[in-house]
């Protein structure tokens, strides 16, 4: 169905306000798709704070001019859709597991604010922990030796007590 000059104005203003707080696209190409795995696959997106729209190619070069992804225009070629985010590990998880249980679902590139990436840089960047897990990490190695200087700290009363109790023990037996 074609859209009017105000639908497609106020597509180019949607796509382009989730552009302006994006770390990432992702660019897929869904020829053939079931419309029931499209649904699947938009719901996974929307948990995972993950826009993604099959929009108009013209569309999305007019949303991206002017930013850091303006790059990626010269490769917006065929029947896409776009997957934008401000995590880029979760965008390339959801599109990249997706793609791997349908042969269909063809990953063709993306971009992160100034680079364009290939759909192997996007199979890599999946691979990498979320942002989640990694500040969980990270708190984990600060607390780390706090967490091992308080053990040391309550090991010396412990001790003592324990020492007690053993000398405590020994008098009654002797």
């Amino acid at each position: 169905m074609s859209l009017n000059l105000q639908q497609k104005q106020t597509v180019v203003a949607e796509v382009a306000k989730q552009v302006a707080g994006a770390q990432a696209i992702v660019m897929v190409e869904n020829r053939g798709m079931a419309v029931a795995d499209m649904t699947r696959l938009r719901a996974k997106a929307r948990a995972s704070g993950v826009y993604f729209r099959v929009v108009k190619n013209t569309l999305v070069r007019r949303a991206v001019a002017d930013t850091p992804f303006a790059a990626l225009a010269d490769r917006m070629v065929g029947p896409l859709a776009y997957g934008i985010g401000s995590d880029p590990v979760a965008v390339a998880k959801v599109l990249n597991d997706f793609a791997k249980s349908n042969e269909k679902f063809v990953i063709t590139g993306g971009a992160m604010p100034g680079q364009v990436m290939s759909a192997r840089d996007i199979a890599a960047l999946a691979q990498l922990p979320s942002r989640e897990e990694l500040i969980a990490r990270l708190l984990g190695t600060m607390q780390a030796p706090i967490a091992k200087f308080v053990r040391t700290l309550n090991e010396v009363p412990g001790k003592f007590v324990r020492t007690l109790a053993a000398v405590r023990d020994a008098k009654p037996a002797a």
